[in-house]
């Protein structure tokens, strides 16, 4: 498989503290990459640092072998690198349609230029992702699952390349977690290499083809799940040194 996405030794410090620390990897075309770690791993900041609201402090960033670390977020989503967000802020006022055809206008290729193509889009990823029946709904109104829901919709609408996933899954009972995982393996078999931050060890189990593990800012693991999963520093750092 050839690499869509190339971290090369990105670090990211925020004043004394050291967020990402010296983290390389690589995101194949086709895959899904698993990212977890403890709480304040860094494993949001990574996101940010790929999708351009957070710049590196050091270390490149190549999307398709071309670097795109000194590009701005608009400019990396337009080349097809979408994201969700981990806190959800629907745009006030709009509809879930309307929340989705924002992602089309400003996506992939610089997005569409109609709006009446646009919410044509919309639709589409709305029905994708099980909210076709909440389009004329104001977006705000919706509850925490839906709103999990809309983020990938939102983020599907700009046609990426690569999909950067938040805790997609966060909150969701067994049933919710079970339909997002069918939706992300139905993106993947649209050929988009997704990237995605989990908490559920289960689903991220199930999901991914690879897991990267984040401990204090520093990749501590990189490979098959299930071997990544029995690693002594990934178990201790979950369950605490009695554990491992």
């Amino acid at each position: 498989m050839s690499a869509v996405l190339e971290i090369t030794n990105v670090t990211r410090r925020f004043a004394g503290l050291i967020a990402v620390n010296d983290v390389s990897f690589t995101l194949n075309q086709g895959e899904i990459l698993g990212v977890i770690g403890p709480n304040g791993a860094g494993k949001t900041t990574l996101v940010s640092l790929i999708s351009g609201t957070l710049a590196p402090t050091a270390g490149d960033i190549a999307f398709e072998g071309r670097s795109i670390t000194a590009l701005p977020a608009y400019q990396r989503a337009r080349l097809g690198i979408g994201r969700t967000f981990q806190i959800m802020r629907p745009f006030p006022g709009l509809s879930v349609l309307d929340n989705v055809a924002v992602g089309a206008l400003f996506g992939h290729g610089g997005g569409e230029s109609d709006l009446a193509r646009a919410r044509e889009l919309a639709r589409a990823q709305l029905d994708f992702v099980g909210l076709a029946k909440f389009a004329d709904q104001r977006a705000d109104e919706l509850g925490g699952p839906s709103r999990k829901r809309l983020e990938l919709a939102k983020a599907l609408a700009m046609q990426p390349k690569v999909l950067l996933c938040d805790e997609v899954m966060a909150g969701l009972n067994l049933v919710e977690i079970d339909e997002v995982i069918d939706v992300l393996k139905r993106v993947r078999e649209r050929g988009i290499s997704i990237l995605v931050i989990e908490h559920v060890i289960k689903a991220i189990k199930s999901l991914s083809d690879r897991l990267l593990v984040l401990h204090h800012g520093e990749k501590i693991a990189d490979g098959d799940p299930d071997a990544v999963l029995s690693d002594a520093q990934v178990v201790e750092a979950y369950l605490g040194r009695r554990r491992a």
